[in-house]
C-alpha cells in the first residue's frame, strides 16, 4: 500500500506524530520482494492451461484467500477444488462469498483462455454439492478446446490492471448514470442494480457503515480478519494472501510496536482506533453502489455470481473506476441478520439473493494484491 489518506489516518489517528530517523528510513522502503512476482510472470508459460492459470490467480477473493487447488493430471482439463484451510468460517459461514470467488478465478480463466485460442467448457460441481459448505468434491471440471479463430474476450487487457480499490474515492467527482449504465451491460447471469443518485448514496454509505461496525464489533468476525492480517514485507512475503499491510508507513508502525495483532484486537490503542477511521473512510466516501441479486442461491449461482463480478470489476478498470466489495451486510451470521434482512428488503422484495454490493468512485489506482505463486496451488500427486 502506498501513503494515501488511508494511511495517513493511520499516522495521525489520536494526534500521534512519528518521527523516522535514518534507521527508520530504511526500513520504510522495503517493499514485498516475491508477493507480487505473480503479476509480472502471467501469461508467460507456453502450457495452454497454465498460461491461463497465471491469470485466474489474479482473480478478486474474499479476503484475498486464494481459496483455489487445481489438479492437471487429466489433459486438456483443469479440476478446480476449495482449499479448505482458506475458509471463513465466522464471516462466510456458508462459504457462498468463497464460491463466488471461485466464480471469479473460473471466468478469468476462461477470459484468458479465449486469447490463447482456446474454449473452455466449465461444469459447476460435476459431483454435486453441499448447500451447507464447501466439501472435498470438485467445484469445477474445465475442458480446453483449441478454436483458434474463436472470439477473443476483450476484458482480456484489464486482467493486469483490475484492482480491488480499499482507498476513499474522492467526493468531488461524481459517477455518472450513463457510466453506471455502461458498467452493467456485462453482466449475463445475475440481475445487475445500481445507483449514483443523492438520497441512495447517503442511505447506503449509512447501511454498509453500520454494518461493517457489526462485523468489527463481533469479537469472533473482527478475529477472523485480523489473524489473517499480513504486516510488513516479510510477513507478506512469507504468507502472501489475506489483507497487507506494506509500505513506508506500515513498515516503520511495525518497527515501533505499534501496530501488531494485538494492538489492532485491543479498542483502547492507537492503532485500533485510527483502524476504524480508515475504513469507515471507504464506506462513508462512496459515490455510488451496484449490486448483484440471483433468482436462487445453489452453487451453481455462486459461481455464476463470481462470473459477473469479476467481469464487473475489469469493465470497471476499463472504464477508469475503482469499484471494491461492501459484503458485510449480506454476510450470513446471528449478529448481522437485520441488515441482511434489510440489504434484501430493499435489492430482492420479490424473492431472490443479493449476492454482491460494492461502492463505486474515483481514486488512484492502488497497488495489486499480493499473490501465491501458481505451482503452488496446483495438486501434486
Amino acid at each position: 500500500m502506498t501513503l494515501s489518506r488511508r494511511n495517513i489516518l493511520f499516522l495521525i489517528g489520536g494526534g500521534t506524530i512519528l518521527a523516522a530517523g535514518a534507521r527508520f528510513a530504511t526500513i520504510a522502503t522495503r517493499q514485498p520482494r516475491t508477493a507480487l512476482l505473480p503479476w509480472d510472470m502471467a501469461g508467460q508459460d507456453p502450457e495452454p492451461r497454465r498460461r491461463a492459470l497465471s491469470f485466474a490467480l489474479l482473480a478478486p477473493n474474499p479476503h484475498n484467500r486464494q481459496p483455489w487447488l487445481v489438479d492437471l493430471s487429466e489433459p486438456d482439463a483443469v479440476t478446480l477444488y476449495a482449499d479448505p484451510d482458506r475458509l471463513l468460517p465466522h464471516t462466510d459461514p456458508m462459504n457462498r462469498q468463497i464460491t463466488i470467488g471461485l466464480g471469479c478465478f473460473l471466468e478469468t480463466l476462461r477470459i484468458a483462455a479465449s486469447h490463447g485460442g482456446y474454449q473452455v467448457d466449465i461444469t459447476p460441481f460435476p459431483n454435486g454439492e453441499d448447500p451447507d459448505r464447501l466439501d472435498s468434491r470438485p467445484v469445477a471440471r474445465a475442458v480446453f478446446r483449441a478454436e483458434p479463430g474463436a472470439p477473443r474476450d476483450p476484458l482480456f487487457a484489464q486482467i493486469p490492471l483490475r484492482r480491488t480499490t480499499k482507498e476513499p474515492f474522492d467526493t468531488t467527482r461524481p459517477v455518472s448514470a450513463d457510466l453506471l449504465a455502461d458498467l452493467g451491460r456485462v453482466v449475463s447471469h445475475t440481475r445487475f442494480g445500481g445507483s449514483v443518485a443523492q438520497a441512495d448514496i447517503a442511505e447506503l454509505r449509512r447501511l454498509t457503515h453500520d454494518a461493517l461496525q457489526i462485523e468489527i464489533e463481533t469479537p469472533h468476525t473482527y478475529r477472523e480478519s485480523v489473524d489473517l492480517f499480513r504486516i510488513g514485507r516479510a510477513e507478506v512475503d512469507a504468507n502472501p494472501d489475506g489483507i497487507d499491510f506494506t509500505g513506508p508507513l506500515f513498515e516503520t508502525l511495525a518497527s515501533l510496536g505499534m501496530m501488531t495483532r494485538e494492538t489492532a484486537l485491543d479498542p483502547t490503542s492507537q492503532a485500533y482506533k485510527a483502524g476504524l477511521d480508515a475504513v469507515y473512510a471507504n464506506t462513508d466516501t462512496a459515490m455510488g453502489h451496484v449490486w448483484q441479486v440471483s433468482a436462487g442461491n445453489s452453487r451453481a449461482d455462486q459461481i455464476a455470481t463470481g462470473a459477473d463480478w469479476v467481469r464487473l470489476n475489469l469493465e470497471a478498470t476499463r472504464l477508469g473506476l475503482g469499484i471494491q466489495p461492501l459484503s458485510q451486510a449480506l454476510q450470513e451470521y446471528p449478529e448481522m441478520s437485520a441488515f441482511y434482512a434489510a440489504v434484501h428488503a430493499r435489492f430482492a422484495p420479490d424473492g431472490g439473493t443479493v449476492q454482491m454490493l460494492a461502492r463505486i468512485g474515483y481514486a488512484e489506482r492502488p497497488s495489486p494484491s499480493p499473490r501465491w505463486p501458481l505451482d503452488t496451488r496446483i495438486i501434486h500427486a
